[in-house]
C-alpha cells in the first residue's frame, strides 16, 4: 500500500469516526443516549445530593452512593461538600441577602441565567464549608481525585462522547453539561422561588413548579421540600408525584438505601377535653397541615359570602372580594401591598372572614417564638379553644374539634 493509499484509508476512517462515531448511533439513538445520561444526573443530584448528603432523609449503600459521586464527577464536576453547603446556606438564610441564590433579592433573571455562578461564588465564602459542610464525603478518592480535580471528570465525558458519536459527541457534551445549570441552579433555585402553587404557606417564598415531579426528579415540589425539608419524599397531595421518591422506593425494595425520614402525617384520635403540653406538641408538629386545613376552610366561607353578595347585588363589594380571596390564606407580612389593601377590604364588609381571619392570627403564637413559657402557651391555647366553641361559627368549631384530636 503506498502513501496515497494509506492517506486515503486514514481519511475515510477519520471521517466515517467524525460523522458516525465508534458506535455508529443513528441519530435517535443518541438523542435517546442524551436523554437518559441527563436524567441519570438529575436522578444523582436529586437522590444523592440533595435528599441523602444535604438533608440526611436517605441512607444510600456505598455502591450507590459512590456511583452517584462517580457520576457527578464526570457530568457536572460538581464537589459534594461545596454544593451541599451552599444548599445548607440557602435554607438557612432563606430569602435573606445572605441566601446563595434567591430571586427574591437578586432577581429572577440573576437566578435563572447566572445559578450556577452564584453556586461557585457562595462556595467560595470564608467558613462556608466548615459551617455547612460536615458529613460529606472524605475518603480518599474524594480527596486526591473528585475535589482537586472536578475539572478532569468533564473532561473525560467528552472525550468518550467524542469516541463514541464523533463530531456530534460536542453537542451531546453541552447537554450534559448544561443541564444541571438550567433544571437546578436556574429552574428550582429560581423559578421555585418565584412562580407556582403553594400548599404551605411559610416564611420564604417557595413554590410547587407542577404537581408532576418527573422532568427534574420530583425537584418541582419546592414548596413541598421547603415545609418538609428532611423528608426524603417531596409529594405531599394524593395528586402530585416525586419521581425521585419512586426511585428511593426502588432502591429501598433492593435493600440499596434506607429511608430514615418523612413527612409527619396527620393524625386524629378522640377529642382531649382539655388543652395539655400532648395537644400543643402536635399541633406544633402539624401546625403547617394544619393551617392547609384552615386555609381550606377561610375559602369556602369566602365562596358562600360571595355567593350572599352576588345575590344582594353588592357589585363592588363582589369584586374586592374576587380580587382577595386568593390571598386570604396568605400572612400579610408576605403579600403586595395592593393586595393587603383588597384583603384588608373584603376582611371589613364581612364579620365572618373578619372573625377567621382575627383566630388565625391568634393561632400564631403557638409556634412563633416569644418568649413563653411551655404553661403559657396552653393556657393560651385552651383560650383560643374556648373562644373558638363559643363562637357560634361552624367552622371554628370544626377546627377546634380538629385541634382537640390531634395526635403526634
Amino acid at each position: 500500500m503506498d502513501t496515497t493509499e494509506r492517506l486515503t484509508t486514514l481519511y475515510d476512517g477519520l471521517f466515517d469516526w467524525l460523522t458516525h462515531g465508534l458506535w455508529g448511533f443513528s441519530g435517535w439513538q443518541i438523542v435517546i443516549y442524551t436523554l437518559v445520561t441527563t436524567h441519570i444526573t438529575i436522578a444523582a443530584v436529586t437522590i444523592f445530593l440533595h435528599r441523602s448528603q444535604a438533608h440526611r432523609s436517605v441512607k444510600l449503600q456505598p455502591v450507590v452512593s459512590h456511583f452517584f459521586r462517580c457520576w457527578l464527577w464526570l457530568t457536572t464536576g460538581i464537589v459534594t461538600r461545596e454544593w451541599v453547603a451552599v444548599h445548607r446556606k440557602h435554607h438557612a438564610a432563606c430569602e435573606t441577602p445572605e441566601d446563595p441564590h434567591s430571586p427574591q433579592t437578586r432577581g429572577i433573571s440573576e437566578v435563572l441565567l447566572r445559578g450556577s455562578e452564584l453556586y461557585a461564588a457562595a462556595a467560595k465564602a470564608p467558613h462556608l464549608l466548615d459551617q455547612y459542610g460536615a458529613g460529606t464525603p472524605n475518603d480518599w478518592i474524594e480527596r486526591k481525585l473528585y475535589t482537586p480535580h472536578s475539572l478532569c471528570g468533564v473532561g473525560l465525558m467528552l472525550i468518550i462522547d467524542l469516541l463514541a458519536f464523533g463530531a456530534i459527541g460536542v453537542t451531546v457534551w453541552a447537554v450534559q453539561m448544561l443541564w444541571i445549570p438550567i433544571s437546578a441552579a436556574g429552574i428550582v433555585n429560581g423559578i421555585g422561588h418565584w412562580w407556582g402553587y403553594r400548599n404551605f404557606e411559610l416564611a420564604d417564598a417557595s413554590r410547587n413548579i407542577v404537581p408532576w415531579g418527573i422532568l427534574i426528579g420530583g425537584e418541582e415540589l419546592h414548596n413541598n421540600h421547603h415545609t418538609y425539608p428532611t423528608s426524603a419524599k417531596l409529594s405531599v397531595r394524593r395528586y402530585e408525584f416525586d419521581l425521585g421518591w419512586a426511585y428511593i422506593r426502588a432502591l429501598e425494595m433492593l435493600g440499596l438505601a434506607t429511608v430514615r425520614r418523612g413527612q409527619p402525617q396527620l393524625r386524629l384520635g378522640s377529642e382531649r377535653p382539655v388543652a395539655d403540653a400532648n395537644m400543643l406538641n402536635a399541633i406544633i408538629a402539624n401546625r403547617y397541615e394544619l393551617m392547609a386545613h384552615y386555609a381550606r376552610r377561610i375559602h369556602r366561607a369566602a365562596l358562600i359570602e360571595w355567593v350572599r353578595l352576588r345575590a344582594q347585588g353588592h357589585s363592588v363589594e363582589l369584586a374586592n372580594l374576587r380580587h382577595a380571596r386568593r390571598w386570604l390564606h396568605r400572612d400579610v407580612r408576605h403579600m403586595p401591598s395592593a393586595q393587603q389593601r383588597q384583603v384588608s377590604s373584603a376582611i371589613q364588609q364581612s364579620q365572618v372572614l373578619t372573625e377567621l381571619i382575627t383566630m388565625r392570627e391568634l393561632l400564631r403564637p403557638l409556634w412563633t417564638p416569644s418568649g413563653e413559657t411551655g404553661e403559657q402557651l396552653v393556657a393560651h391555647l385552651q383560650a383560643w379553644l374556648k373562644k373558638a366553641e363559643a363562637s357560634g361559627s361552624d367552622t371554628l368549631q370544626e377546627f377546634s374539634a380538629m385541634l382537640r384530636a390531634v395526635r403526634t
